[in-house]
């Protein structure tokens, strides 16, 4: 009989159940959507009931057909930098506040002006920022003292989960990392930077790799989930250090990129990498004596589905005519345009920039336009200010490493047209495994499977993912992009001071 590993992937939208087996066969996939409360214009909470309640469902739909008592681990990937303060019971105080929540603002300042953003960036391998646990927390403690005070531990979304399952309060190296209040190089709580923010330190869970095993299902949650009582559960590691695992990147020097809504180009150093302009961040990786360098962009497909939606109407139109994807239709029209796509420049920052500019006045602009220019142009244009950004990115990790290929997955993955402007920009081959959405299901997965000894290593990853395409520069148009990257950074920094006016 075939033994199972159990993922869950709570995200921003709903949480994600995936069933394995232990040879690496994607069984089933389920999604139980919850809701996200959004309002005073940056703030943004959700209910952690509605975690749990997903996953009691999602995990009764999977195991319908199978015998709890088959599955050998339960693992995790989960939203990062959340802050949900829970009481001694485990009892939450208040709803989370998640991820792109940014009311901490001027907490952040408030450390700012204890440390330097440099000092701070170099214990972290973060900025100071609103948008982490840490200055979450001080928050809460200013704004919300009777909680604060009440407050037995901060937990994120997927150490809550692991809590219900198992009445332990734990975490692991990459959610720490995602905190602000952690030290990278040590592998532990920062006692500088908690001194300075004045959050106790007794209000942290501990610390523990991603593979750790956290503790059984007890009898409540056996009969709320439907799992089999004593069942190992596995801490596992947030979203990005989850994704890192499941896309194959658990050895030094490894690069992916992913392509999705943001973006975001990551590398695995044996050393926390710092940055000296700070335009990138380390976390802690879900593999132990490992760190995930990545740099993330706000807006990838967010540009692309723009572009979709207020400019390829008739191509969305066409599509609907012809029963295609509206995409497949927008990438025909690309393939009429050339590399360079005839002098146009597209700046893709609808949503401003975090890496490398961290600048959150940065805007949109199609710079170039000329009489000759066609239609399809503007379009590939899009694709390949999204890829020259990336390439930015690309270049601070090209000072330490050698890259020769880069793996891609997210939605972005699936146009065969953008892989070959990435491999043509980046200058390294693409390659492209056969899930190209399903990274943090299968790194929780693997992480569970390590944890318990059902997968020898990380390694074994190999038994889940194969490269099923490799894309090859072209060198011709390798050629038009270097000239094409160059303009794109000119043209960025042209046009700094005139954001400001808008």
């Amino acid at each position: 009989m075939p033994k199972y590993l159990l993922a869950h992937d709570i995200g921003t939208s709903g949480n994600k159940a995936t069933l394995f087996t232990t040879d690496g066969e994607m069984v089933e996939s389920t999604t139980q959507a919850y809701e996200t409360k959004y309002f005073n214009d940056t703030w943004a909470e959700q209910n952690p009931d509605d975690w749990w309640k997903a996953v009691c469902l999602s995990t009764k739909q999977l195991i319908n057909n199978i015998s709890p008592r088959d599955i050998v681990s339960i693992s995790f990937s989960g939203q990062m930098m959340g802050c949900l303060c829970v009481d001694e019971h485990g009892t939450p105080l208040r709803n989370s506040i998640i991820f792109c929540d940014q009311r901490a603002i001027k907490q952040a300042e408030d450390l700012l002006n204890k440390i330097s953003m440099e000092d701070f960036y170099r214990i972290c391998g973060h900025r100071l920022s609103s948008v982490y646990s840490l200055e979450k927390l001080m928050w809460v403690r200013d704004m919300q003292p009777d909680i604060y005070k009440s407050t037995y531990k901060m937990l994120t979304a997927k150490d809550y989960i692991v809590f219900k399952l198992t009445g332990k309060y734990v975490t692991d190296h990459s959610d720490a990392s995602g905190s602000n209040a952690y030290n990278l190089a040590k592998k532990e709580w920062s006692t500088k930077i908690l001194d300075i923010s004045g959050i106790d330190p007794d209000k942290l869970p501990s610390i523990h790799e991603s593979n750790f095993v956290a503790g059984e299902v007890t009898k409540e949650a056996a009969e709320e989930t439907g799992l089999k009582c004593g069942t190992p559960v596995v801490i596992g590691a947030g979203d990005g250090s989850a994704a890192a695992v499941g896309v194959g990147s658990v050895k030094p020097g490894s690069v992916y990129t992913y392509l999705g809504s943001s973006a975001w180009l990551a590398t695995t150093p044996e050393e926390p990498f710092h940055d000296e302009k700070m335009r990138t961040m380390t976390w802690a990786h879900a593999v132990p004596n490992l760190y995930h360098a990545t740099g993330s962009m706000q807006a990838a497909g967010t540009c692309y589905q723009w572009l979709k939606n207020e400019v390829c109407q008739s191509e969305t139109k066409e599509s609907n005519d012809l029963g295609k994807n509206p995409y497949e239709v927008i990438n025909e029209k690309i393939q009429q345009s050339v590399a360079g796509s005839r002098g146009i420049v597209f700046l893709p920052y609808l949503l401003g920039e975090r890496s490398p500019h961290w600048n959150p006045k940065a805007k949109g602009a199609f710079v170039g336009i000329k009489l000759t220019n066609k239609r399809e142009d503007l379009l590939r244009s899009v694709l390949e200010g999204v890829a020259f950004n990336l390439n930015m990115i690309l270049d601070i990790f090209k000072s330490s490493i050698n890259v020769f290929e880069v793996t891609c997955i997210g939605g972005g993955a699936k146009g065969k047209i953008w892989r070959q402007i990435l491999a043509d920009i980046f200058d390294a081959q693409i390659l492209v495994p056969n899930y190209l959405e399903e990274a943090t299901s299968i790194g929780a997965a693997v992480i569970g499977g390590v944890g318990v000894g059902a997968l020898k290593d990380f390694e074994e990853i190999n038994l889940f993912i194969r490269i099923v395409d490799r894309i090859k520069p072209i060198k011709e148009n390798q050629k038009v992009y270097e000239k094409s990257y160059h303009q794109f950074i000119d043209t960025y920094n042209s046009l700094v001071d005139v954001f400001e006016k808008y």
